[in-house]
């Protein structure tokens, strides 16, 4: 598990100025080292590699069944009526429009994500993201669809919340899952590098 900064990606993207990401910085240390999987590259925080096939094999299967808690921070505009909530909109891929993502009632992937407020400020407050699915971009759709975009999101926010900071304010601050050799549970805790607005 690694604290992955923003800004790096965490597979290499097409192109050689796409080649540093995550994966090929920690195969310099352990070789063996194998994508479990992805943050987005603006998204900072927890990401589980694994050191074999079969263990890659089981981590895989623990998110596929919905076994792996994932936790993010997320400072979004303004404050939401609702103290606590579970936002259910399904998504699908915006094809003309890639890498965005849509709400698509008729044919969308399910997707839930539940939020609570922590904090709030004149502008901004801070939420407690718990995804349930696993959907690119859920989280930064999600919330701008409630209209409380992530601030600094240049794919889904507002002009605004998308400069009142200077990075995405993402981060995926708990990570939870069963350790795939020795079942053992495992739970790690990345503190957030950012200040709300």
């Amino acid at each position: 598990v690694i604290d992955k900064p923003s800004g790096l990606l965490s597979v290499p993207g097409r192109g050689p100025e796409k080649a540093d990401c995550a994966i090929t910085r920690i195969q310099k240390a352990w070789p063996d080292a194998l994508t479990v999987h992805r943050l987005d590259m603006s998204t900072s925080g927890l990401l589980l590699f694994a050191r074999s096939k079969d263990a890659q094999r089981e981590l895989s299967r623990q998110f596929e069944a919905g076994r792996v808690e994932k936790t993010y921070i997320a400072d979004v505009w303004g404050r939401p009526d609702s103290q606590h909530g579970l936002v259910d909109l399904p998504l699908i891929t915006d094809w003309p429009n890639r890498p965005r993502q849509k709400v698509d009632r008729e044919i969308g992937k399910p997707s839930q994500t539940r939020y609570v407020i922590s904090q709030s400020s004149a502008v901004a407050s801070r939420m407690s993201l718990t995804p349930l699915t696993g959907r690119s971009h859920q989280l930064r759709v999600h919330m701008a669809e409630l209209g409380h975009p992530i601030l600094g999101d240049e794919l889904y926010a507002h002009d605004e919340a998308e400069r009142i900071v200077t990075r995405l304010h993402l981060h995926a601050a708990e990570l939870a899952f069963t350790h795939p050799q020795s079942g053992s549970p495992m739970r790690f805790q990345s503190p957030c590098p950012f200040n709300l607005p």
